[in-house]
């Protein structure tokens, strides 16, 4: 039986993965930034925001979709600067609510932590070309299909990505927690402002063309 994938590549493709994932990136900022105020609950209904804008990605790689966005300048130097820009805004309201007794918690609508994370992801057209340029280099076109390869190893590459947003959301929360009482919470907090912006510079950085 022929596997669809090259099982000699899954061990390379898992270590790159790791690698993405563990670089900072816009959606580690706000996850550990909106942990650490609104806690857990907060940061897991992001978590489901940004596994379905990787999910959005993933699947338009496999119609082709993302390549698309990936090679046509205007199109994603729009979708660029939309990311970098909802990005700073999430960083001046996160510098805004650091003072508040009680972080206000957005439950509902395209103000909840779900539809951030989705936005936030959506936003960034580093995730179009992951999967533009990086799986195809992890794929055997004698093996299987194309969007059969895509569809497997993008998948694990999610599911990789929610085991390393959950241990974020579980580390920044706890440390949240324990700011909680302490004169330093508002300084913590205004670093985890401070770091989203941070991220939008350098996003827009990495991804200039």
């Amino acid at each position: 039986m022929i596997l669809p994938v090259e099982l000699s590549a899954l061990f390379p493709f898992l270590i790159a993965i790791l690698l993405v994932e563990a670089t900072p990136g816009p959606n580690m900022g706000y996850l550990a930034a909106l942990s650490a105020s609104e806690g857990r609950a907060a940061g897991f209904r992001a978590v489901l925001g940004v596994t379905l804008g990787l999910s959005v990605y993933m699947l338009a790689s496999v119609i082709g979709i993302a390549e698309i966005v990936a090679r046509i300048p205007p199109l994603y130097a729009a979708l660029r600067w939309a990311g970098v820009l909802f990005l700073l805004y999430l960083a001046w309201e996160a510098w805004q609510d650091a003072a508040e007794t009680s972080p206000s918690k957005s439950e509902d609508g395209f103000a909840s932590p779900f539809w951030r994370g989705f936005m936030a992801n959506v936003l960034n057209p580093k995730a179009a070309v992951f999967y533009v340029s990086l799986l195809p280099g992890f794929m055997n076109m004698e093996r299987s299909a194309f969007w059969v390869q895509a569809l497997i190893l993008g998948t694990i590459h999610i599911l990789v990505s929610v085991l390393i947003h959950s241990a974020i959301v579980l580390g920044t929360a706890r440390a949240g927690a324990l700011m909680e009482n302490s004169p330093l919470k508002i300084a913590f907090r205004r670093a985890m402002a401070i770091l989203i912006a941070i991220i939008a510079i350098w996003l827009a950085w990495e991804t200039r063309r």
